[in-house]
């Protein structure tokens, strides 16, 4: 591909090598890979995988996005759009726990419910530009009651208010606004413990685990979604399903972590945990937002195979079961960008692409935004003698020129 004008992953961690004044040994070394990994990546014969790029910021001493080049640069009047709301976020949050300066008029509690039910639609739909659009107004209203109300309705606000920053963490996320992403967790815990709702501040564990994961600190995500299920394990026996859907993404968040660490055999153990759940509960659940559920479970074991370079493994989940049409767009259009990877590892490069092709019908945004999205894709065209005009339009479509 010609015109190069975004560098890929493998580039920049030789600049980053370079400039630490490290070997391809030492790096390999610090990250406890092997040379030949380092020297894959590095070349862009292979796409690095999130454990590779987290374990190096962190031994290197720069943040994930510098590595994964994110936020991605805009380039066109919608994609600006999206980005602008993200500046209107921002400084929501940063108010987020002060009185407003102006009287803010604000709806009922239930209209406020309604409207946050339709922020995280928007949400689980992938549809970030409508998302953007929706959550700073939002934010400001439900920062004004909460300041307003007491007892249990301020709890209930508290509720809607956790939710809503949720919603603000996939925004920002999803655009690879990193350390904007890692504030709005901090605000959801901080609402969540205010709601007085045990569950949800299970959920704050949940999301901070996974900012630890992506900060290459899996221990530490493991003992803090440990001690998140002991607080909840009384109530597993009880057969709550919410309780019970609780507990098996707690799981499957563990399973992630354990993956990453390179422990195959915790990963599935956790894995074995939360299908176990799901078996309980029966049917596919969103409570508090996160999808739980034989569907969803399906979907992690394809991912934790991925997590840990089984594409084998990864295509062989992903052939005995079937996403049905009733699956959340976000949850669906991860799975085919994790199932084009495994793809990948298998080394059928014409199936990765199908897959990559798939995810993008149904959540374009969310594809056209994730890093391991703009990693395939470079080294799928790589890879090929002379890259087709498929190939070619899809790398253009995510703002590549490599």
């Amino acid at each position: 591909m010609d015109d190069v004008s975004v560098s890929g992953v493998g580039q920049r961690v030789t600049e980053e090598r370079k400039f630490t004044g490290w070997t391809q040994v030492k790096l390999a070394r610090a990250t406890n890979v092997p040379v030949s990994l380092v020297s894959a990546v590095e070349q862009g014969q292979v796409p690095a995988s999130p454990s590779f790029v987290s374990t190096c910021a962190r031994v290197l001493g720069v943040g994930v996005t510098e590595l994964l080049g994110q936020p991605y640069p805009c380039r066109n009047r919608y994609e600006h759009e999206v980005h602008t709301s993200v500046q209107a976020i921002r400084s929501e949050l940063a108010v987020s726990r002060l009185e407003p300066f102006d009287e803010v008029p604000w709806r009922s509690l239930d209209e406020l419910a309604r409207n946050v039910a339709e922020v995280s639609t928007l949400r689980h739909s992938a549809n970030l530009h409508e998302l953007g659009a929706h959550l700073p107004g939002l934010l400001a209203e439900l920062r004004a009651v909460v300041q307003t109300l007491v007892g249990i309705e301020r709890e209930r606000a508290f509720g809607l208010l956790a939710e809503t920053f949720a919603a603000a963490w996939q925004l920002t996320c999803g655009l690879g606004y990193t350390d904007l992403a890692s504030l709005a967790i901090e605000r959801y815990e901080w609402a969540a413990a205010q709601s007085g709702d045990e569950l949800a501040v299970c959920v704050g564990d949940y999301y901070r685990a996974g900012v630890l994961i992506e900060t290459a600190d899996w221990n530490y995500a493991l003992s803090l979604l440990e001690k998140s299920r002991q607080r909840i394990e009384l109530g597993i026996g009880k057969a709550d399903p919410v309780v019970l859907s609780m507990w098996g993404n707690l799981h499957l968040k563990s399973g992630l972590a354990a993956a990453r660490a390179g422990n195959r055999d915790l990963a599935d153990a956790h894995l074995g945990e939360a299908r176990k759940s799901a078996e309980r509960v029966g049917v596919d659940r969103d409570d508090y937002r996160l999808c739980f559920g034989p569907t969803n479970v399906n979907i992690w074991s394809v991912a934790l195979a991925v997590e840990m370079l089984d594409g084998i493994e990864a295509v062989k989940r992903a052939e005995n079961f079937i996403i049905p049409a009733t699956a959340q767009r976000e949850r669906a259009g991860f799975h085919f960008i994790d199932l084009t990877r495994g793809h990948l590892l298998h080394g059928n490069k014409e199936k990765a692409f199908g897959a990559l092709r798939h995810a993008r019908k149904i959540a374009p945004v969310q594809t056209r935004y994730h890093p391991m999205v703009h990693e395939t894709i470079r080294i799928i065209a790589r890879q090929e003698p002379r890259t087709s005009d498929t190939v070619r339009e899809f790398a253009s479509w995510c703002g590549i020129r490599d």
